[in-house]
């Protein structure tokens, strides 16, 4: 049988035994000795993952001698499932998601991708009046998702970081890809989200009408993490392929049409200390439990 008859097979497998962590795979449930499954927490689907990130894993194994099984989840939860169940290894996932997976499962992070420009911005209407967030006080501000690193957990920080309590200084309303138009038809003061998302909004609109009230610093990165338990050689073996090949590996991942927000990435190694900033912003939207994700 072919590979892509194999792959077909075991989808049909899975989804007739209704697998309880909503996941699909091209391997078994136990990992194979040189292989390495992995999923990537936002996209869906095998064929999504295939398409993005088919390049990364040839040129992966190729310089790694490690086998790649994707393994597609439907979601963050998904993943956090799998990874509590032993049948993935790896997961590529963002800043937010990590602190609650980790706190779920235990999984550490191995190596880690910092977005070229990935940060918050808070901006207004040029005409608004507005040249500081303190100004925000009593105002609106548009946010994008419920937990979005650089579209709510990032602007939120920057209010409190301002000595604004989101909530209860500022009315905080999350509203996905309408922030912009939010502010357009002026149910909002201000919008907050993430540096590149307000790249895209002026590319399309008159730059001299809105204004910039303030940057923020730049976000912990995407990483790669691996399940509690991945055997330390294994754990090395991708670390060190990271750091060897990364002038290769990252144009591979750049194939993926949804990639190309890790134009002139960087790669950089990380601790789990180092996503304390990120708890601190969950803490900014009045979030101590790290073991849910918000909006689910």
């Amino acid at each position: 049988m072919s590979a892509r008859g194999l792959i077909a097979s075991a989808l049909t497998v899975l989804t007739a035994a209704a697998v309880t962590v909503g996941c699909s795979s091209d391997s078994s449930d136990t990992s194979q000795p040189g292989t390495v499954r992995l999923a990537v927490t936002d996209l869906q689907g095998l064929e999504e993952l295939q398409r993005e990130f088919g390049a990364f894993k040839t040129e992966f194994e190729k310089q790694s001698g490690l086998t790649v099984d994707f393994f597609a989840v439907n979601d963050r939860t998904a993943a956090a499932a799998a990874l509590q169940a032993d049948r993935v290894d790896v997961v590529f996932t963002g800043p937010a998601e990590y602190v609650v997976i980790h706190e779920k499962t235990g999984a550490e992070p191995i190596v880690a991708i910092e977005r070229d420009g990935y940060r918050s911005t808070i901006y207004t209407k040029a005409d608004s009046g507005i040249t500081g967030l303190d100004q925000l006080r009593g105002k609106k501000v548009a946010m994008s998702d419920v937990g979005s690193t650089s579209g709510h957990l990032g602007p939120s920080q920057m209010l409190v970081d301002a000595g604004l309590t989101p909530g209860t200084d500022v009315e905080v309303l999350t509203v996905g890809d309408t922030v912009h138009q939010s502010l357009k038809r002026g149910d909002v003061d201000a919008v907050g989200i993430g540096y590149h998302d307000y790249e895209e909004f002026m590319a399309e609109d008159d730059p001299t009408q809105y204004r910039v009230i303030a940057e923020g610093p730049v976000l912990p990165p995407d990483l790669l993490m691996a399940r509690q338990g991945l055997d330390e050689q294994t754990v090395t073996t991708i670390r060190e392929t990271f750091n060897d090949h990364f002038d290769t590996l990252l144009p591979a991942m750049l194939e993926g049409k949804d990639n190309a927000k890790y134009e002139n990435a960087k790669l950089v190694n990380v601790t789990d200390k180092d996503y304390d900033e990120v708890r601190s912003m969950y803490q900014a939207v009045g979030v101590n439990d790290f073991s849910q994700f918000l909006g689910d």
